[in-house]
């Protein structure tokens, strides 16, 4: 009798099992997911759907391994990493600030105009909706501490430039120089090619051959027509941007971090979207968290990561709501360059991107095997013809 109930009920499980899968709808623009697992050597494709879940889980834009194993190490300080979230994504990123991931992260990289480095850095607590952010901080390496003392220790969100730099000063933070040799070379090698490429437009001198000063063209409003061109900030494996990292533990307590030192040879004063919550990351617990890299003076007109967990409290699984903030914007800028990760509060996780061949990410959680650490590739949408915005 035993046996006969087992069989009915498996039968009973398979049936609805097909049954859901039947009644989800499937999106139209389907592409492959490469998983290129680490240390192992095998690829795995497979099609692109959203991760299964498993929690506690760190996952990290691009192929910042080392920042990625540091916060899976501090996440299971406590079982199931509970209340060491905040502490896995601010040291994962402080990791990739100290080690300058690929010039894009921390000091010593993206010089602007005037050959200085800046950073930006946030970090937002999904159970209270608590952000702390920096941006364009001069002169203090640890970004996404200061941040940190931003959420923990005022009643602001965000404190910018010098003044960003005291506040760091008065909670213990040195000041010294981030400009290195290195950056310091490909400052002058700009500036000895005419400063190409820059960031303005629509201004005397011609931007395109010469370095300026610059002044605004002096063209009567009634005949403005605005000058669109621009050299896209590139961004691929050689040209990595913002580090975006997700912590969350067993009881789906979550945070989103980020850090950047912004686009090479930018205007003083440029903040990208990297500190800005809703567009560089964003987190609730209630249904998941996102974080974005790439062409940040583009991508923060959007809020891609605010479009990436509403399309999932909408009922989007992860990789169509990464689409979602990713469509939107490349419906309006069909030559930008990003990318978007999105996970859900029980730790399925998805990611889509543009501009690309492929985009790169490192994710972290229990696994079956003996790998728990996986760097996972998403091939990014191609189709500039017919960019559809998804709707929530």
């Amino acid at each position: 009798m035993y046996k006969a109930q087992y069989l009915w009920l498996v039968g009973f499980v398979l049936i609805l099992g097909s049954a859901t899968e039947r009644s989800t709808p499937k999106i139209s623009f389907t592409a492959l997911v490469s998983l290129k697992t680490t240390p192992a050597t095998r690829l795995v494709t497979t099609s692109k759907t959203s991760s299964g879940g498993s929690l506690p889980m760190v996952i990290n834009t691009w192929n910042f391994i080392d920042a990625n194993l540091l916060a899976w190490r501090i996440l299971n300080v406590t079982q199931g990493g509970l209340r060491q979230t905040r502490n896995a994504v601010v040291e994962g990123c402080t990791k990739c600030e100290k080690q300058q991931c690929d010039r894009t992260v921390g000091f010593g990289g993206s010089p602007d105009e005037l050959g200085e480095t800046t950073l930006d850095a946030m970090i937002m607590d999904g159970s209270s909706m608590d952000v702390g952010a920096v941006a364009g901080l001069r002169g203090i390496k640890d970004a996404i501490r200061v941040a940190r003392h931003v959420l923990e220790h005022t009643k602001h969100t965000m404190l910018v430039g010098d003044a960003a730099s005291q506040f760091a000063q008065a909670m213990g933070y040195r000041s010294e120089s981030l400009v290195t040799p290195e950056s310091k070379a490909m400052w002058q090698e700009w500036t000895a090619e005419n400063c190409q490429p820059n960031f303005w437009r629509n201004v005397y001198p011609d931007p395109s051959v010469s370095c300026g000063p610059y002044k605004p063209k002096p063209t009567p409003l009634t005949r403005w027509k605005e000058d669109r061109a621009r050299t896209e900030y590139a961004i691929g494996h050689n040209n990595h941007d913002t580090i975006g990292m997700i912590a969350i533990d067993v009881e789906n307590n979550i945070h989103a971090g980020t850090s950047s030192n912004g686009a090479s040879h930018k205007i003083p004063g440029r903040v990208g979207d990297s500190p800005i919550p809703g567009a560089g990351a964003y987190a609730d617990n209630e249904v998941g968290a996102a974080v974005a890299t790439g062409d940040g003076d583009i991508m923060m007109r959007f809020l891609p990561t605010l479009l990436a967990v509403e399309a999932m409290r909408a009922g989007k699984k992860p990789t169509e709501a990464a689409e979602v903030g990713i469509r939107r914007i490349a419906k309006h800028y069909k030559d930008f360059s990003g990318a978007v990760i999105a996970v859900d509060r029980l730790g399925q996780y998805g990611a889509a991107c543009y501009g690309m061949k492929e985009f790169p990410f490192v994710v972290s959680n229990p696994s079956k095997t003996d790998i728990t650490t996986r760097k996972e590739t998403v091939k990014c949408i191609t189709d500039k013809e017919n960019v559809n915005i998804v709707l929530l």
